[in-house]
Formats: structure tokens, C-alpha cells, sequence
């Protein structure tokens, strides 16, 4: 599996240079090795670009006479083609009158190549994206106007794509197409604007229109036209973006993933507040008795799926499956008449939109949770709830993972009360302790200290394991996904009544176990783990509920969590560990912002 999602940015205005460079810092989050530009000046395209850092990259760039109103840019993470120059984006057909930015994988682009080739296009790049530029250009060579050939490539080409094109054949437009990856368009007195998330734009305009998948979309100046693959004009939704800059950026934190740490309280207040009509329509695809229920996500979201998992089991005695989006099509083939939940923070992991198209050919009906309105999963979706995170720029997932459990609570415990599987009662006293959690996990920020404190003792240890029982299991794999994503150390998250069956045989004196042990019904039993570890010299560092003497007495280290209801406790527990992850990366030097060799959405299968 190859993580990727790289940045388009692209505009019509004045500053156009200024703008696409500010436009491709701001999507520096999303992982790259290599930044290129295109700009048309005097009817002629240019092109720079290279591998390595955008600072570098404009460090280097000398385009001090050159005057131009359009361009597209783009940061690239490689996938076909080692990072070089030659592989960079934008990439340029024979006759150098069509530029194109694209992000996805193109499925038939060997073939294509080959085809090209052979009525004599010279490539300059190992991409699978430069057979965009020469296609577009050998369909104009066969007499098609510049739209034309752009829809009839869009047509052939097979796989997803983000793509941008300027050409001096009009040199007044950047024409888009969009199936699968994310792109989205703004338009204000500033400009028009293209680009491959929200926070790139907001310096420039709130009015977004996120662009549907296999529609084409023609920015002028001052003017923005959509069409469908076939011609036909259609019509875009714009919405008022509310995030401000400010939430877009680092807001005087040293990092991102700190400052969205931090944002949790708010975040979760936010979609606490998510209308119930989108929670009851929901519902609907639940209800049939005769149906089979199952979770789909990758990496976090999976996490958020095993939660969801133990908590029907819990609260309403449900069987729901969870599995892993990548694995779907192999373990699950009979989904007629079932309903698949996918959950993805981005809406445009390639896994999870793979697995929703398989279940819906299969007859499944499908309720995405995603934190991004009118991405892919919302538009395969039967029905979607949107969590209320607002942008999350670091790679590590934290807010939108708690938005996603929170939002899968209210989603089975509304479920429950009407069912009649959960009381009126029941559920009274549930909501009034999830209405407490912001206040809660704001009280555990305030203690952060006492964290970086243990973080600082732990952060050269190379191992560590995570172990839990129960629905805590959840917080223990997230906690390990954390620590191993930023910090680089080895770590796993593990049932703790499995680890006698393996995992101890690891164990030396100063080996780390980190034990999520909140007082519920697995407590006494988590104990004699915790003893099993401590005997055989390993260090442990203890969650645990407020008071809880005992286990204090046997950990090395412990942070306190208040007393809530049972279920609850992965969204408090997950909170310290996160600062944990958080601290040790830094206390070893690296940038928890940006871990390498991943970006913040899997949109490559």
C-alpha cells in the first residue's frame, strides 16, 4: 500500500506566482518530495520545478521578469518514478502547449504510453500522469477543439484523478477534472482557484464548491463553468467555508498535532451538536433485523470501527463486524441486504471508497462518518454523518478519531432508545456523562505536564507494547498506531490476557509496557497482567481512573483519567496517550507534523 495524496494548487489572478507558492506551502502537510510550477507569460508556458523541499525550490527560483496571471503548481509524492526532476510535476506534452498537475494512480496508462509512443510522443518522465499531457495533445492533433480532447481523454483514462491543465491554445483558463481524488474550486474578488484541500484557499476566498466526481470545471477570470464528461453544463454547490485562517494554521503552537490536541474540547462540543435528523436517517439502515451489519476503515478509523464494534455488543447486544477496508473484498462476499458502515476521517481513502463500491455492486446499503462534506464517501454514501473537527493538518489523526467514536455513540445509543434496547433512563444518564467529556479532557490538557514529564523518562526506549482488556483494547491500539507513526519506536497494541501467549517473551528489564486500566470490569484481571510484566523487570507506565490506589502502588508511572461510564473511556484514555506520542517525538528531534513516509489520506490503494 503506497500512502499518498499530493497538492494541486492553481489560480487566475494577479500575484499569480506569490499565490501558487503560498497556495503549496499550505499543502506541504500532505506529504512530497518534489514541487514544480507552470505559468503562461507572453503565450508561452513555463515550467520549473524539482525534488526537494518547497523552501529550497524558491530559494532557487528566478523568475524575477516574467509577468503572468494563471498557473497551477503541484507537490508531488512519488509513485510511479523515483523522485527527480525529470519525474516532478507539472509535466508537458511534445509541443509544449498543455501543462497538467494530476494526483491519483492511472490504471491503464502502460497501455496508453505504449500507444503514444508508437505515433511518436517522446515522454521525459517515468509518471503514469505525463500520458495526460500527450493524450490531450494527440486528440487535438486529430482535430478536436482543447475541451474536446480533455473530455475524451478523461473518458479513457482508467484509476483516480485530480488533474489541472493550462495550454496556450486558451491561455485565459485552467481547466479541472475530478474522479475520486479530492479537488476543490473558490472564486472571489482575489481570484479563481483550484486546489486540493480547503486550508490552501482560505487566505483568498471562503466560497468553495467542492468539484463531483467525472465533472470538468473551467475557471476564467472571474468566471467558473462546470460541465459533465459529456458537455452537458451542470451546476456546483458552493459553501461559506466558517474555519478561519487561524484554524488552518499553527495558532502560535510549535506543531499541529499539539494545537489539535488541544482543540479535542471543542471539536467534540461541535459534533455534539450534529442535528439528530442526520443521526435518525442514519438509523433507517440499521433497523431491519434481518440484515447483517459490518464497520470498514483503515488504520485510525479502523480503531474508531473496533470501538463501534464493542459497543453494540455492550449496549444493544449486537453482533456488528468490524474489518479492516483493505482486507473487505477477501473476507466479506455475500452483503446483500447488509448495511456497511465507513468511517474515514478524509472521506478519500482509497481502501475504504474501494470497499463501499464493492458492497453497494453487492446490494449493501452503505452510512459513511467522515469529517469532510462532499468527499467521495459522502457522495457513495446512502446516507453520511459528517463529524464537526474542522481542518486537521497533522498526519497523526487525534481530533477527528474522538469526533469519530463520538459520533458512533450517539449514533447506537440513538439506536438503542428506539429500539427499545436502552431506556429512557439509560439513555439520560449516557448523554449527560458524553456532555461532560470536553470539560473532562480539558481538565486532562491542563495536566499535559505531568505527561511530557513521563514522555521525557520514556523517550529512548526503541519498544514498547500496549496493553489493554475489553473496549479499552481500542485506546491500546490507537496509543501504539501514535507512538509508532511520529516517534518511530517499535510498538504494539495488544490484548493483555493474549500477551502471555508470545508477546512476554520480549520482556527484559527496562522494556516499556504501557497498561490502559481504567476501573471497569476487566480491572482485577489487567492487575495480574500488570504483575506478570512488572516480575519480569519491564517498566509500566499505568491509565488509570482517578484514586485507584492500587494500580499507582505497581506502575512505575501512571496519569489519571476522571470516572465516567465504562464505554467512555477510550475517548478519555486516548488523550494522555496522544501527548505521549506527541512528546517523545519531540524529545527525540522529529517533527510529529510530518512522519516519514506518510501523508495525512491513503488515497492509493
Amino acid at each position: 500500500m503506497v500512502k499518498i495524496l499530493c497538492g494541486i494548487f492553481g489560480c487566475i489572478s494577479e500575484d499569480v506566482l506569490e499565490k501558487i507558492l503560498d497556495g503549496l506551502k499550505r499543502l506541504e502537510y500532505r506529504g512530497y518530495d518534489s514541487v514544480g510550477i507552470a505559468i503562461i507569460d507572453n503565450n508561452k508556458i513555463i515550467i520549473r520545478k524539482d525534488k526537494g523541499k518547497i523552501s529550497e525550490f524558491i530559494k532557487n527560483l528566478d523568475l524575477n521578469n516574467i509577468k503572468s496571471n494563471i498557473g497551477i503548481g503541484h507537490t508531488r509524492w512519488a509513485t510511479h518514478g523515483a523522485p527527480s526532476k525529470e519525474n516532478a510535476h507539472p509535466h508537458m506534452d511534445c509541443s509544449g502547449r498543455i501543462a497538467i498537475v494530476h494526483n491519483g494512480v492511472l490504471e491503464n496508462f502502460l497501455q496508453i504510453r505504449e500507444e503514444l509512443i508508437k505515433k511518436g510522443h517522446r515522454f521525459s518522465s517515468k509518471t503514469d500522469s505525463e500520458v495526460i499531457a500527450h493524450l490531450i495533445e494527440d486528440f487535438i492533433n486529430n482535430g478536436l477543439s482543447l475541451k474536446e480532447a480533455i473530455r475524451n481523454t478523461f473518458k479513457i483514462l482508467k484509476g483516480s484523478i485530480a488533474c489541472a491543465i493550462i495550454s496556450t491554445i486558451e491561455p485565459d483558463k485552467i481547466i479541472c477534472y475530478r474522479r475520486e481524488s479530492p479537488l476543490v474550486i473558490g472564486i472571489s474578488s482575489k481570484g479563481v482557484f483550484c486546489a486540493s484541500d480547503i486550508p490552501a484557499l482560505l487566505p483568498y476566498t471562503r466560497n468553495i464548491a467542492i468539484i463531483p466526481d467525472d465533472k470538468i470545471v473551467i475557471l476564467e477570470k472571474n468566471k467558473v463553468q462546470a460541465e459533465d464528461i459529456n458537455g452537458e453544463i451542470c451546476k456546483l454547490e458552493y459553501n461559506e467555508v466558517t474555519w478561519n485562517l487561524e484554524q488552518a494554521e499553527k495558532s502560535g503552537y510549535p506543531h499541529f498535532m499539539i494545537k489539535e490536541i488541544f482543540e479535542q474540547p471543542r471539536a467534540i462540543s461541535d459534533t455534539l451538536k450534529i442535528p439528530l435528523i442526520y443521526i435518525d436517517r442514519a438509523i433507517e439502515y440499521l433497523e431491519n433485523k434481518n440484515k447483517r451489519i459490518y464497520l470498514t476503515g483503515s488504520g485510525t478509523s479502523y480503531h474508531a470501527c473496533l470501538f463501534g464494534s464493542y459497543l453494540a455488543s455492550h449496549l444493544l447486544s449486537m453482533d456488528i463486524r468490524p474489518v479492516i477496508s483493505s482486507e473487505f473484498t477477501e473476507i466479506l462476499s455475500s452483503l446483500e441486504n447488509s448495511t456497511v458502515i465507513a468511517i474515514s476521517q478524509s472521506g478519500e481513502t482509497a481502501d475504504t471508497l474501494n470497499a463501499i463500491r464493492y458492497a453497494k455492486s453487492k446490494g449493501a446499503k452503505i452510512i459513511g462518518i467522515t469529517n469532510t462534506l462532499g468527499s467521495s464517501i459522502t457522495n457513495l454514501s446512502d446516507v453520511y454523518i459528517c463529524t464537526q473537527s474542522g481542518p486537521e493538518i497533522g498526519v497523526a489523526a487525534t481530533k477527528t478519531f474522538l469526533t469519530q467514536l463520538i459520533s458512533i455513540t450517539l449514533l447506537f445509543l440513538r439506536y438503542g432508545l428506539k429500539k427499545g434496547k436502552i431506556s429512557e433512563v439509560d439513555y439520560s444518564k449516557l448523554m449527560s456523562e458524553i456532555n461532560r467529556i470536553p470539560k473532562i479532557i480539558e481538565e486532562i490538557l491542563k495536566k499535559s505536564d505531568i505527561i511530557k514529564n513521563i514522555a521525557l523518562k520514556y523517550s529512548s526506549k526503541q519498544n514498547a507494547y500496549f496493553l489493554a482488556r475489553g473496549i479499552n483494547l481500542v485506546t491500546a491500539l490507537e496509543g501504539a498506531l501514535k507512538l509508532k507513526e511520529i516517534s518511530y519506536i517499535h510498538a504494539e497494541g495488544y490484548p493483555a490476557g493474549e500477551s502471555k501467549h508470545g508477546p512476554i517473551a520480549l520482556i527484559e528489564p527496562g522494556f516499556l509496557c504501557i497498561f490502559i486500566a481504567p476501573k471497569d470490569n476487566t480491572r482485577e484481571k489487567i492487575i495480574g497482567n500488570i504483575m506478570e510484566m512488572k516480575a519480569r523487570g519491564a517498566e509500566i507506565f499505568s491509565i488509570i481512573t482517578e484514586g485507584d490506589e492500587e494500580i499507582k502502588e505497581i506502575s512505575d508511572e501512571y496519569f489519571e483519567v476522571p470516572h465516567i461510564h465504562y464505554i467512555l473511556y477510550p475517548i478519555l484514555c486516548t488523550v494522555p496517550l496522544q501527548l505521549f506520542a506527541y512528546y517523545v517525538a519531540v524529545f527525540r528531534g522529529l517533527d510529529p507534523d510530518k512522519p516519514r513516509n506518510l501523508a495525512k489520506s491513503v488515497t492509493v490503494p
